[in-house]
C-alpha cells in the first residue's frame, strides 16, 4: 500500500472514522453517519463521457440534467464514484457532505460553445459569470460557466455581473445557499397554499 494511502487511513482512524471500500459503504445501511451520503452511482472511470445520457437526473433535487444542461455539473470523486448534478447549488451540497472523498475532477457545462447539450469543461479551466441578468438554476444569484475568458467577457458586457474563478464562485455559492433554500421553501409553501385554496373553491 502506498505511503499516502497509509497516512490517510491513520488520519481517519485517529478521528474515529471507519475506513471501508466505497462500494461496500454505498450498499450498507447506515445510521446517520456521513457515509450514508456517499454517491450511489456505480464507479465510472470516465463519467464525463455521455454524462447526460448516463445520468439524466440530479440525485439531490431530482431536476432534469438534460433540460439544465447549461448549468449541470459533475463531480468525479477519487474512488471513481460520479456525482451528477444540475447546478453549482447542488454541487456545493455534494462537496459539503462528502468530505471523506477527494474530487478527482469537477466538470461544468461550457456555455462558450453553442451546443445541446453543452460540452463539459473542468472547472479549473472555466471562468464563471456571477450575478448577471442571465437566469440562475436553483439560485437567485446567477452563475454561468464559460470555457474561455473571451466568451465570459463578452457575456459580461451583454448581461452584467462579475467574472470569477471556480473557488471564488464556490464561496459565493455557499453564501447564497441559505437564501436560496429559504426562497425555495417559501415558494413551495406558497404553491401549497394556492393548491389548498383552489381545492376549497376559492
Amino acid at each position: 500500500m502506498k505511503r499516502r494511502e497509509l497516512l490517510k487511513m491513520s488520519l481517519f482512524a485517529s478521528g474515529g472514522f471507519v475506513v471501508t471500500s466505497a462500494r461496500a459503504t454505498c450498499e450498507k445501511e447506515t445510521d446517520g453517519t456521513p457515509a450514508q451520503f456517499l454517491p450511489k452511482k456505480p464507479p465510472d472511470p470516465s463519467p464525463q463521457e455521455n454524462d447526460v445520457e448516463k445520468y439524466p437526473t440530479c440525485p439531490y433535487c431530482g431536476m432534469d440534467r438534460r433540460y439544465n444542461h447549461e448549468s449541470r455539473m459533475l463531480i468525479h470523486y477519487g474512488n471513481d464514484l460520479p456525482d451528477p448534478l444540475c447546478s453549482i447549488h447542488c454541487a456545493v451540497i455534494s462537496l459539503a457532505i462528502n468530505l471523506s472523498l477527494d474530487p478527482k475532477a469537477i466538470y461544468v457545462g461550457d456555455n462558450a460553445i453553442d451546443a445541446a447539450p453543452r460540452p463539459l469543461v473542468e472547472v479549473s479551466k472555466a471562468t464563471f459569470l456571477v450575478g448577471s441578468d442571465l437566469p440562475g438554476v436553483m439560485t437567485w444569484n446567477s452563475k454561468v460557466a464559460y470555457g474561455n475568458v473571451e466568451a465570459a467577457t463578452a457575456a459580461q458586457k451583454a448581461h452584467g455581473g462579475k467574472l470569477m474563478d471556480f473557488q471564488q464562485t464556490l464561496k459565493v455559492s455557499f453564501t447564497d445557499l441559505a437564501d436560496d433554500l429559504d426562497r425555495m421553501r417559501k415558494a413551495r409553501e406558497e404553491r401549497r397554499r394556492r393548491a389548498a385554496k383552489k381545492q376549497q373553491g376559492g
